[in-house]
């Protein structure tokens, strides 16, 4: 598998049978919005930093054949071809396997609603022939699957602190890291965050990955 970082939450997933799109929200690169050839894109939740609203038409222009999946309230928000895609619900696309996981976002603040978040467990065919299991849990630190072995670990976010991100990184102790949700974070700060996850997190610092926007990493 193939994961390509579109810009702060936004990842494209590549095989030899699937090209799937998660998060093309508004902090994302162009790339993620004038993608084509795609099999399904995948929305976590409602924010505009996971989905651009207009931009995403864009998307379902270029892409006719693909699958349009996301919480169901944002599936009800963008109505057609949009699908409402809930915690346990498997979808084969090619050679992946997405499982949605949790049902709420994280809470901002106590006077804001706290939106339908649904994070997404990919399964599919790894460099070395056999196979990998990647969480994008969107905006929550509240689920952990069984056997990650790459988290896209939000990194920097209104909901959350330094030490609630590396205790989610500690718990669901993926083998490979990368970071999402980073756009937030100046530049001159940003190793300030990383070095915190990569030093307290308990994965290897040659299999944390710090990937910027446009680089890939295949595993």
């Amino acid at each position: 598998m193939r994961i390509t970082r579109l810009g702060h939450a936004a990842l494209l997933l590549e095989t030899d049978r699937a090209r799937v799109l998660v998060d093309p929200g508004a902090f994302s690169l162009d790339d993620a919005f004038t993608a084509r050839d795609l099999d399904a894109v995948v929305v976590t939740h409602q924010h505009p930093d996971h989905l651009h609203p207009d931009r995403a038409r864009e998307l379902v222009e270029a892409n006719p054949q693909a699958l349009f999946v996301a919480d169901p309230e944002t599936a009800e928000q963008q109505g057609e071809p949009w699908q409402a895609h809930r915690a346990g619900h498997v979808t084969e696309i090619g050679d992946l396997t997405l499982t949605g996981v949790g049902e709420r976002h994280a809470v901002i603040l106590p006077a804001l609603p706290v939106v339908a978040n649904v994070g997404l467990l990919v399964e599919g065919p790894s460099a070395d022939g056999g196979r990998v299991r990647l969480f994008h849990p969107g905006d929550s630190y509240a689920s952990i699957p069984d056997g990650v072995d790459v988290l896209a670990l939000p990194l920097s976010a209104p909901w959350a602190r330094i030490a609630d991100t590396v205790e989610f990184l500690q718990t669901v102790s993926p083998s490979n890291l990368l970071p999402i949700h980073d756009a937030t974070i100046s530049e001159v700060a940003y190793g300030v965050y990383w070095n915190h996850v990569v030093n307290f997190g308990g994965v290897d610092a040659d299999r944390a990955h710090r990937l910027t926007p446009g680089q890939s990493l295949d595993v």
